[in-house]
């Protein structure tokens, strides 16, 4: 299936991309995650299930377990840090 992926912030930086269509057999975030950061060390940096990242899907905020549709929107977030 085919879901589109965005990258916010040191994320999107260490990346270097905003967002890309992925083409995955994922069925939930975190298998999702497992392949992302299979693609090398960028990735992998940013998404290592030890660094708190944070995740939307579909504009919600939710769990790693969530389960991926067709077309759906998931987003990766650094923890936020205020002052």
């Amino acid at each position: 299936m085919k879901v589109e992926v965005r990258y916010f912030a040191s994320l999107r930086e260490t990346i270097g991309l905003s967002h890309e269509t992925v083409e995955t057999q994922a069925s939930d975030l975190s298998a999702l995650r497992s392949e992302l950061m299979a693609r090398g060390e960028h990735y992998r940096v940013c998404l290592m299930p030890e660094r708190p990242v944070r995740m939307a899907l579909n504009q919600s905020m939710v769990q790693d377990n969530a389960s991926l549709t067709e077309g759906c929107e998931v987003g990766f977030f650094p923890p936020v840090t205020g002052g």
